[in-house]
């Protein structure tokens, strides 16, 4: 007993801050390899790592030579199987921030008439069941998927949007992107997303809508040709099922959100007085 206290005695507070830090590291990769191919591997990792040292203590040596060499040439080949996990995982570093998001963004991006125009037109394409998918872009710039498109730089309207995604439209099998208030080009090709979790009766636009928001932090708004159903990806996550009104909100709540949160509390006050 004497022991132990002397041993609790000897924690500083440093090492406990450092405990914590090493804990929340550790939470985070693990969630955000869960359920992708990485966490295949790092159960495979571990296997391995088991195994070695099972070997050196039944002194199978031949074995451990193996194994041993294998985690040291095995640290390579993880860079470069891994380099997409990897690059996401640092753009992700790269876009955190200490502050809150509506503080630094508190010049808003769009304004109400924007945000009319893209709920006005994923509607129309959705009562006709034209897909779409459109993607706003934030603070991770989009120059690669820019460049494998067709530059515009035109002015946002629902006519513009509707065309742009009419059948047979030259530009209408690729995605959209919006940067501000600017569609800053069309027709361009998104990144396919290897997440396990996809329902499989979510096609190709979901998949690279899902894909581009795992390595951004775009928002892809989608309607799917065959329903009409409305989606929509962003921070690796699909919504479905969404109508227009949940959609503006959405739109408000990111890129308005004194307009949003002025909204909200009127809606609470009008609530309040009908009770």
């Amino acid at each position: 007993m004497t022991n132990f206290l002397n041993y609790i005695n000897q924690i500083r507070i440093q090492d406990i801050v450092d405990i914590l830090v090493i804990t929340f590291i550790i939470y985070h990769i693990l969630g955000f390899v869960k359920q992708t191919r990485a966490e295949q591997l790092i159960k495979g990792i571990f296997i391995i790592l088991i195994l070695t040292k099972l070997s050196e203590w039944l002194q199978l040596f031949t074995l451990n030579f193996l194994l041993t060499n294998l985690i040291t040439v095995g640290a390579f080949l993880l860079i470069v199987v891994f380099q997409p996990e990897l690059r996401r995982g640092l753009e992700r570093i790269g876009t955190t921030s200490i502050l809150p998001r509506n503080f630094l963004e508190s010049e808003e991006k769009f304004s109400r008439e924007v945000i009319d125009s893209i709920t006005s037109a994923v509607a129309s394409l959705s009562r006709q069941k034209i897909g779409a998918l459109i993607v706003i872009e934030k603070t991770v710039g989009l120059k690669e998927i820019v460049d494998t498109g067709t530059m515009l730089n035109a002015k946002i309207s629902p006519e513009i949007l509707i065309n742009i995604f009419f059948p047979n439209a030259p530009l209408h099998d690729g995605a959209l992107i919006i940067k501000n208030d600017q569609i800053i080009a069309a027709g361009c090709y998104l990144p396919l997303s290897d997440n396990m979790r996809i329902s499989k009766e979510m096609g190709t636009r979901h998949r690279a809508a899902l894909g581009l928001s795992e390595k951004s932090d775009a928002l892809c708004v989608i309607v799917s040709e065959e329903t009409g159903t409305i989606s929509i990806a962003e921070n690796g996550e699909i919504s479905r099922y969404l109508d227009i009104d949940t959609l503006e909100n959405i739109l408000e709540e990111i890129y308005t959100p004194k307009a949003f949160e002025l909204k909200r509390v009127k809606r609470g006050k009008s609530e309040d007085e009908e009770q």
